[in-house]
Order: C-alpha cells, then structure tokens, then sequence
C-alpha cells in the first residue's frame, strides 16, 4: 500500500440517527470506535430533502471532540462555507456539479482554516475532479445518488474509487477516498479493497442492533479489504 495513504476512519452519518437521543448516539459511537461524525446538509433545491443548518452542527460540536465532516448537498455552498466553519466544522465538503470553477470553492474553504472535499454524484464522470486532486484532502466517491439515506450501494462506484486511487498514489497525494451512501461492512470491504479510506456509514451503524457492535463489525471488514489491495 501507497505509505503516503491516511488511515482507515468510520464517520457515522448522524442524519440516520434519532434526534431525539442525539448526545446518546454520539456517545455510543464514541465508544464504538468512531473516527469522526459526518453531516448532511440538504437545502430542498441541490437535492430534495431539507436536513439542518449550522445550530445542529454546532450543538454536536459540543457533544464531542472528534473531527466534523460536513457534506454541503446545496445549491449555493460559497454563501454558507464561513457559517459551518463557525459551528464547528472540520472538513467542508461540496459536490463538483455545483459550480463551474470549483477550485475556488476549494480554496476559499482553505482560507477558512478547514480542509477541503470534493464530492461527485453517481451520474458526473469521476475524471472531472483530475483537475482538483492535486488540492483537495479528500474525495468523495458517492455511492448512491445523493439526498436519501437507506439506499443501495452502485457497484459501480468501486471503479470509480479506483481510479480516484490511482490517480491519488501516482502523485503521492495523502487526501482521503471517503466513500458515502450504502456503506456496510460487505461494500465497506469492497471499497476499501478498492483503495478508499475513509467511511460515511449511516443505516448499517444506527438502524438496528447495537452502534458500538455495528461499528465493530464495519471496522472489521475494512481493514480486511484493505488487506486486500494492491500493494
């Protein structure tokens, strides 16, 4: 394996957790090993649903310490980048489709003092993010069509991970392959044998049975996927 490639990291969805128990799912994938908490933010125009703003963000700042991922599934993400910055977030995430030049979207996150994520629906060809990886520190590979939780993982975004990751290793780039949508421990396996590092898992860690048991399990079956790549 590439030495310059992160660490294998589970972020929980808390999108598919109860908000009524917010602090007590925090707490239980805390202690089931979670490496960061992932958000979405859904405006009801870039996709469908409408989810949360900055106030939610900045309450689960306050409930733990581990690092924020917040994916921005909206329309206009510039106006919005410095809000979610405020509340907390660690790592801004917006989706290529969104502006034509999103290398400046990139940048200005980094001005922020946050780092930077480029996220591609199911439907945008993955080369088009070639031109932002030599910027980025992490790409998003969705593994469903963004604004739902619950569905089905395409099998098809395991070439696009990839190829992602042969991109990444030619230039000996350190950014993460987060993989979102569909994630449990059989195409969480998948995906890291296909080079991803970083995991957004949402039903398969909160819907049923036990978070800290769930994780163990997703835990488990990637970092035997990663045993099994290319080295």
């Amino acid at each position: 394996m590439n030495s310059s490639r992160p660490k294998l990291r589970l972020a929980p969805s808390l999108l598919s957790a109860d908000f009524a128990a917010l602090g007590e799912s925090i707490a239980a994938a805390e202690r089931g090993g979670a490496d960061a908490f992932h958000l979405d933010v859904m405006d009801g125009h870039f996709v469908p649903n409408i989810s949360f703003g900055p106030a939610l963000v900045k309450a689960v700042r306050r409930r733990t310490r581990l690092p924020l991922d917040i994916h921005l599934m909206v329309s206009e993400p510039r106006r919005y980048l410095a809000a979610f910055r405020d509340a907390g977030g660690d790592t801004l995430v917006v989706h290529l489709e969104v502006e034509a030049e999103a290398a400046h979207l990139v940048r200005a996150i980094h001005e922020l003092g946050a780092a930077s994520g480029i996220a591609v629906r199911p439907d945008t060809p993955v080369e088009r993010t070639l031109p932002l990886l030599a910027e980025v520190d992490q790409v998003m590979v969705m593994g469903v069509m963004p604004g739902f939780s619950g569905q089905r993982f395409r099998p098809d975004a395991l070439a696009r991970i990839r190829w992602v990751r042969e991109q990444l290793d030619k230039a000996g780039s350190a950014a993460d392959i987060s993989v979102d949508g569909g994630v449990t421990p059989e195409t969480g396996r998948d995906s890291a044998a296909a080079g991803a590092t970083f995991f957004v898992c949402g039903s398969s860690v909160f819907d049923s049975g036990s978070v800290e048991e769930n994780l163990g399990q997703l835990r488990a079956s990637v970092e035997e996927g990663a045993g099994r790549a290319v080295r």
